[in-house]
């Protein structure tokens, strides 16, 4: 069930405000999501708002270099991350950790293996 959420960085610099369904975590186990701890959810471009901080942005590309890892230059944190899916539709994944009042604990994410890809 997809549900209205907001959520920032660690330092506040970066705000947003998303559609996502909670449901659909993942927990990939890439190199950088692994590092990071990430637990991600995926929406449409659509559902994504940055309400403040592009200029906090700062970009990190790896490997085939698609996806667009967004941090915050003050307080390092990745909120999002930007991309396609496979049919080319804009989408945001959306770092669940970031999102206020979300207890990722209560979360069951679904293992990905990126590391294979």
């Amino acid at each position: 069930m997809t549900t209205t959420y907001t959520g920032a960085c660690h330092c506040g610099a970066v705000r947003f405000e998303t559609d996502v369904d909670l449901g659909r975590a993942i927990e990939c186990n890439c190199s950088i999501c692994a590092k990071h701890g990430l637990i991600l959810s995926f929406t449409p471009a659509a559902s994504f708002r940055l309400l403040q901080g592009e200029e906090a942005l700062m970009d990190y590309r790896f490997n085939t270099m698609q996806i667009r890892h967004r941090f915050c230059r003050t307080c390092g944190v990745e909120p999002f991350g930007e991309g396609a899916m496979p049919d080319g539709t804009e989408m945001r994944a959306v770092n669940l950790r970031c999102l206020d009042g979300v207890d990722v604990h209560a979360l069951s994410p679904a293992p990905f293996d990126g590391k294979s890809r």
